[in-house]
C-alpha cells in the first residue's frame, strides 16, 4: 500500500497535520484538499486537541496545485471553477473558521496555492530557507484561495500586487520583516518551533482563544465603531464563561489557572 497523503499525528494536545506527498513537493490534488478539511473537521470535533500544526514532508511545504494530476480528471472535474469551488475554497473557509488556533509550518518553498493557505493560518512559522512565491502569473493564471484579500492585509497593496503580478520569490526572513509571517527559525529547529507554539496555545483558555479568532474574521468586514461593537459581543462572551471566572480566582489566589476543556461542536 502507498503511503497516506496526510499524516495525522497526535503531539500533546496538538494535531500535526502533514501533507505527504514528497516526490511533488506536496502538490495539491483534489483528494489531499479533501483529507486536509476532514482532518481539521475531525480535529475540532476532538476535545483533547487544542491546537492544529500543518506541515510538509520532504523538501517544501506545497508547490500549489498539482497540474499534471489534474490534467488526467474528466473535463467535467478538471474545470478550474469547478475545482476551486468544491476542494479548495472549503479548506480555506474551515481554516479561517476554525475554533482551533491554527500554525503553519513551512518548510522550502510554498508556491501559488501553497503559499496562500500557509498565510491563512493564525501563526506562520518558516524555515530559513522557505520561499514564499505567488507563481500564478507563471502558468497564466491568477492568484486564488484568497490571495488577493489576505496579502494587501498582511503586507500592504503595493506589495502585494508586486509579489503576484512579478512572482518573486520572498525568503523567510523577508517574509518576517515584512509581517507576511511571525517568525523565521532555523530549518533544524522548525517543526519544535512550531509544536512549542502550539503547545503554548493549547495551555490557553479555549474560548478566549475562539472568541479571538471571531472578532479578528469579523474586523475584516467592519469600520472602527462596528468592531467595537463586536468587541463588545464577544467581551461579553467571553466574560461569562468558566474561564474567565478561575483565570480571575487564579490571579487573585496567585496560582495557575485550570482552564476548563474545549467545547467541541455538536
Amino acid at each position: 500500500m502507498s503511503d497516506p497523503i496526510l499524516l495525522v499525528e497526535r503531539r500533546g494536545a496538538a494535531a500535526l497535520l502533514t501533507l505527504n506527498r514528497p516526490d511533488r513537493i506536496n502538490a495539491f490534488t483534489p483528494d489531499l484538499l479533501r483529507a486536509l478539511r476532514e482532518a481539521l473537521e475531525e480535529a475540532e470535533r476532538a476535545p483533547e486537541v487544542r491546537a492544529v500544526v500543518i506541515t510538509g514532508a520532504g523538501r517544501g511545504f506545497c508547490s500549489g496545485q498539482d497540474i499534471g494530476q489534474i490534467a488526467r480528471l474528466p473535463p467535467e472535474e478538471r474545470a478550474v471553477g469547478h475545482i476551486l469551488e468544491t476542494c479548495y475554497e472549503p479548506v480555506a473557509r474551515r481554516m479561517r473558521a476554525s475554533p482551533l488556533p491554527i500554525v503553519a509550518a513551512v518548510n522550502g518553498v510554498a508556491a501559488g496555492a501553497g503559499a496562500n493557505f500557509a498565510l491563512l493560518a493564525d501563526i506562520v512559522v518558516a524555515a530559513r530557507s522557505a520561499q514564499f512565491v505567488e507563481a500564478f502569473a507563471r502558468i497564466g493564471l491568477a492568484p486564488d484561495v484568497g490571495g488577493t484579500w489576505t496579502l494587501p492585509r498582511l503586507v500592504g497593496e503595493a506589495r502585494a500586487r508586486a509579489l503576484c503580478l512579478l512572482g518573486e520569490p520572498v525568503s523567510a526572513e523577508q517574509a518576517e520583516s515584512w509581517g507576511l509571517i511571525w517568525k523565521a527559525v532555523d530549518d533544524e529547529r522548525l517543526l519544535d518551533e512550531a509544536l512549542a507554539i502550539a503547545g503554548r496555545l493549547a495551555a490557553l483558555p479555549a474560548e478566549a482563544l475562539r472568541l479571538t479568532k471571531q472578532a479578528f474574521a469579523r474586523s475584516a468586514e467592519n469600520d472602527f465603531e462596528a468592531q467595537l461593537a463586536v468587541e463588545r459581543a464577544v467581551q461579553t462572551e467571553a466574560a461569562a464563561t468558566p474561564d474567565h471566572a478561575e483565570g480571575v480566582r487564579a490571579f487573585m489566589e496567585k496560582r495557575p489557572p485550570i482552564w476548563a476543556p474545549r467545547r467541541t461542536p455538536s
